[in-house]
C-alpha cells in the first residue's frame, strides 16, 4: 500500500479526473481537478480536468488523460437547459478530441446528457444535515481508429490504414454529501459498455475535504462490481475560483 501512495503522489506532481455535473458553472468561475490512479498490477491513470463557465448556461470544460500506452484530449461545451427555477437541472454536452495512441492520431467526438437535484427537493435526503446532491450521467464516446493492413508479401497498398469505429457509452449514478464545512463525501456508480472489453460495472467512494482557500484533497477507493479491472486507489487535487 505504501507503494502505491507514493506512486500516486508521483504521478499527481506530474499531471492528473473529473467532476461533471448538470450545474452550469458561474460565469468567470474556474474549476479545476487533477487526479492519478492505480491498482496493485501497477496500471496507472493519470488526469486534468477544467471548467470555465462562459454564461449563466454555457461551460466549456477540456479533459487530458493519460494511461499506459495511450493519451486522450477532450474539449467539451456544455449547455443548462430550462431556466434553472425547479428542482430539477438538465444539461446536453458535446466535445470533439483525439486519442494518441501506438504512434498515431485518432479523432474523438462524444455527447452526454445529465440529471441533477439538491438535497432539499428530496423528502428523504432533506433531513441530512449540510446538505447535498443526486446526479445522473450519461456519454457517449465515438472515436474513428486507424489500423494498418496485415502485411501480405507482393503487394502494394496505396493507403495501408483503414478505419475502425469504436464505442464507448458510460453512465454515472452521483450521490454527493456535505458532511461537514470543510467535508464532502462522494459516492458513484459507474457503468461502461465499451466496444473491446464488454460491459463493467465500478462503486467509486471518496473524500474531499478543503485544504486551504480554494484547494481541496480528495482520496478514494475504485471497486470493481463487475466486468475486469482491480480495485484503484484515486489521490487528487481540486482548485475552483
Amino acid at each position: 500500500m505504501r507503494g502505491i501512495l507514493c506512486g500516486l503522489v508521483a504521478l499527481f506532481l506530474l499531471s492528473s479526473a473529473s467532476l461533471a455535473g448538470p450545474w452550469a458553472r458561474d460565469p468567470g468561475g474556474f474549476f479545476a481537478a487533477l487526479s492519478a490512479e492505480q491498482d496493485r498490477e501497477d496500471n496507472r491513470y493519470a488526469s486534468l480536468y477544467t471548467e470555465y463557465g462562459l454564461g449563466p448556461r454555457n461551460t466549456l470544460g477540456l479533459e487530458l488523460g493519460d494511461t499506459r500506452g495511450e493519451r486522450t484530449v477532450l474539449l467539451w461545451w456544455q449547455r443548462a437547459l430550462g431556466r434553472g427555477g425547479g428542482p430539477n437541472h438538465w444539461a446536453v454536452s458535446l466535445g470533439l478530441g483525439a486519442i494518441w495512441r501506438d504512434g498515431r492520431h485518432h479523432p474523438l467526438g462524444q455527447i452526454g446528457t445529465g440529471w441533477g437535484r439538491g438535497f432539499d427537493s428530496i423528502p428523504v435526503l432533506r433531513l441530512l444535515s449540510g446538505g447535498g446532491w443526486l446526479a445522473v450521467e450519461t456519454r457517449s464516446k465515438l472515436a474513428a481508429i486507424t489500423r494498418e493492413f496485415p502485411g501480405e508479401p507482393n503487394v502494394i497498398w496505396e493507403d495501408p490504414t483503414y478505419l475502425t469505429p469504436e464505442t464507448a457509452h458510460k453512465l454515472d449514478l452521483t450521490l454527493g454529501w456535505h458532511a461537514t464545512d470543510a467535508l464532502m463525501l462522494i459516492n458513484q456508480f459507474r457503468f461502461e459498455q465499451r466496444d473491446d472489453t464488454g460491459f463493467s460495472g465500478k462503486l467509486a467512494v471518496s473524500a474531499v475535504r478543503g485544504l486551504w482557500g480554494p484547494a481541496k484533497l480528495e482520496l478514494g477507493v475504485i471497486v470493481p462490481l463487475s466486468g475486469p479491472g482491480e480495485a484503484t486507489v484515486k489521490l487528487g487535487t481540486w482548485f475552483e475560483f
